[in-house]
């Protein structure tokens, strides 16, 4: 049986989503539950990698059992069996063609990022801070070159997936509002897309914070896009700000 997995977790003590030897992942906890459960070796496939420190709200897995369980046994077995940092939100069986990376049509990841003299220990494992004052309003203008499809050469790893670095990003918003809580303005960096080059989100944020603080101009990141010159674009921001918000299916 294939099920489908809704799946968050914090990723703050996590070397990211996929099974490396020695150390704590996403995945690797995941096979290791669903392995005692199953009485076997079981892969779990994931909607994409997410990097040591990056969250998620929406990564979607799916999962394939020989043994019979209804969804919200199997939900409730998987979460018996793991540590409070990752939990299974809704699982739901599938056809079986379905397949968590290769059926996702976008995904949307959030950046966070609170923008104030101090940080409020309450955001410090989800989001950035900036003490810095940043223009919203210029970053939301310099979102709009970041859309459409492109080589993303220049805002992603040398180290990136396969040699097509084109992606078409769809969304690209940034939205600031008043955080209670953190007693500052908290900024989000939408952005949705058919797909994602490892690092490519950050090193966009990045960018866009030296938009904000007046240090990068628009020529520089149109020169970035079309001649994959990694030195134009800006510093990648670091993990804990980004979370995979959703993966869209059709």
């Amino acid at each position: 049986m294939n099920y489908r997995l809704l799946i968050q977790y914090d990723g703050t003590d996590f070397h990211g989503w996929q099974v490396q030897e020695n150390s704590r992942t996403i995945q690797g906890e995941l096979e290791r539950v669903l392995g005692m459960i199953e009485d076997a070796p079981v892969a779990v496939v994931g909607s994409g990698r997410t990097d040591a420190g990056v969250h998620a709200e929406g990564q979607v897995a799916n999962v394939r059992v020989n043994r019979q369980f209804t969804p919200d046994k199997l939900k409730n077995a998987i979460n018996g069996n793991l540590w409070r940092d990752i939990r299974i939100m809704k699982a739901e069986t599938a056809p079986d063609e379905f397949h968590a990376r290769f059926s996702a049509r976008s995904k949307t990841y959030i950046y966070r990022v609170v923008n104030a003299p101090v940080m409020s220990p309450f955001w410090r494992r989800f989001a950035h801070h900036e003490a810095r004052p940043l223009d919203v309003s210029r970053m939301n203008d310099a979102s709009r070159l970041f859309l459409g499809e492109h080589d993303w050469t220049a805002f992603s790893s040398a180290q990136a997936d396969g040699e097509n670095r084109v992606r078409k990003v769809t969304n690209f918003s940034v939205e600031s509002s008043w955080d209670q809580r953190a007693g500052a303005q908290l900024i989000e960096f939408r952005i949705s897309a058919h797909g994602f080059l490892r690092y490519m989100v950050r090193s966009i944020v990045g960018t866009m914070l030296e938009v904000g603080r007046g240090e990068k101009d628009f020529d520089t990141i149109q020169t970035a896009i079309v001649t994959g010159e990694r030195s134009l674009a800006g510093k990648t921001a670091p993990a804990q700000g980004l979370t995979l918000f959703r993966v869209d299916y059709d």
